[in-house]
């Protein structure tokens, strides 16, 4: 009895059997999407590049007496430049994409790749406005984020705090209440990553890792103050739409 044949999926297909998009194509609708977003970004890339290239040339022509050189050089150190420049450009475009989207702050934390233990569903939540708080450990302490400054905001903000205060048991670590926002005081969406990982480390690994296990104790399921039909683990923006898609 002869064998049934099984397809197997191409290499660099999906599991649904469509062809995965190539790195340089990925690329292109990378830039694509964030050309629409900010204009600026074509500008800053052809200019990183001539840039580049004029001072590869003018090493070159000092150092060696000779311009080709410099132009090899300059064209290498450019591109890698322009990307950098798209790479940053493409994250700002994706968090204004998402801003002003409930868990829009969840999104940002979670893009930080190392140095903080996010949190993965809100902290706080208020049942009525559905105003949610999201928190972080880390080497530089706790930080608790509000999505905004309304007064509803803020007294989850104390909340908070408080019960951090209560389970923690002492003061030497620092609880950083953070606003996202574009007002005095207030950090904006896309900086909410940068301003994290900039701040000063006060905690050991040790110390880091015990507030870590306290904090596991304060956690607990907000489902049960959230209206019928709504699911806490919903409140963040679709990942799809940051990548433009």
């Amino acid at each position: 009895m002869a064998r049934k044949s099984e397809s197997k999926p191409t290499k660099g297909a999906a599991k649904d059997g469509t062809k995965k998009p190539g790195r340089f194509k990925q690329m292109i609708d990378v830039f694509k999407y964030t050309q629409e977003v900010d204009r600026t970004t074509l500008p800053w890339m052809i200019g990183a590049l001539l840039a580049a290239i004029a001072v590869g040339i003018l090493v070159s022509w000092l150092v060696l007496n000779s311009p080709w050189y410099g132009i090899f050089m300059g064209l290498a150190v450019g591109v890698l430049i322009a990307m950098l420049i798209l790479a940053r450009k493409a994250e700002r475009a994706a968090f204004s994409r998402i801003k002003g989207q409930s868990g829009a702050a969840l999104a940002a934390m979670q893009s930080i790749r190392r140095g903080w233990d996010v949190a993965e569903e809100p902290v706080q939540i208020d049942p009525r406005s559905q105003k949610m708080l999201f928190r972080a450990s880390g080497r530089a302490g706790i930080a608790v984020v509000a999505e905004d400054s309304s007064s509803i905001s803020m007294k989850l903000l104390e909340k908070e705090r408080r019960n951090i205060r209560r389970v923690l048991q002492h003061d030497n670590v620092p609880v950083h209440q953070i606003v996202v926002g574009d007002g005095d005081g207030e950090i904006p969406l896309h900086k909410l990553p940068s301003h994290l990982t900039r701040m000063k480390k006060t905690l050991t690994k040790d110390e880091s890792a015990q507030v870590s296990k306290r904090l596991v104790a304060l956690h607990r399921s907000i489902r049960q103050s959230v209206p019928k039909g709504v699911d806490p683990m919903r409140a963040r923006p679709n990942r799809k739409a940051m990548r433009g898609r």
